[in-house]
């Protein structure tokens, strides 16, 4: 009777040894995945969805030294402006939380879209100068700074954001194929619950 118990003593040790190997080896595993997947959907980083071309002419004259243009003469430009921006999202701002019990990446936040790249090429027609008053490197750069903020600040206009809101949604599924690659899930209902809910006060 005596060995029976050292048996089951010996066994039972044996099993506890075992289990927190290897039962505590496969949540280990399981939190690295999370990880893992969770720096993977991050790592795309900026994720283009949607494309506008522009093409804008743009009347360029300095005014910042008037009494100066008065005398060697005014510098006036017309420019073509081409452009290229792409609408889209950042996806360092996703928020998400794992479940690893459940093999669950739960979606907590997603970001709005916003402008990620503004791509320009400028051609200069009618351009005059002063006199004494040529156009220098200094001038070029501030026609080509205000003409592109001239190209940002009309992007609001096209509703190419509302566009790239439209694939939300899209990406978000795509992010749900990636963390199906892996036999885990993607809950996204608090995303969707709360672009419902804003729908509804709209």
């Amino acid at each position: 009777m005596e060995y029976l118990f050292i048996g089951l003593a010996v066994g039972a040790i044996l099993a506890y040894f075992l289990f927190a190997r290897f039962g505590g080896g496969k949540k280990e595993k399981v939190n690295a995945q999370s990880v893992i997947l969770m720096e993977k959907i991050r790592s795309v980083c900026k994720f283009i969805t949607v494309e506008g071309d522009f093409s804008e002419i743009f009347y360029y004259e300095n005014v910042k030294d008037k009494w100066l243009n008065l005398l060697l003469g005014k510098k006036k430009a017309l420019v073509l402006i081409e452009a290229k921006a792409h609408i889209g999202f950042d996806l360092t701002k996703v928020k998400m939380n794992a479940d690893t019990k459940n093999r669950t990446i739960i979606l907590t936040n997603f970001p709005q879209p916003e402008l990620l790249t503004v791509e320009t090429d400028f051609k200069y027609y009618n351009k005059q100068e002063g006199w004494a008053n040529p156009f220098t490197a200094s001038d070029l750069t501030d026609i080509t700074q205000e003409a592109k903020k001239h190209i940002v600040d009309k992007i609001p206009e096209t509703g190419l954001f509302n566009e790239a809101s439209k694939q939300a949604l899209e990406t978000i599924q795509l992010m749900e194929k990636l963390v199906e690659t892996i036999n885990w899930k993607l809950d996204y209902s608090a995303i969707y619950a709360a672009e419902e809910k804003r729908k509804l006060k709209q």
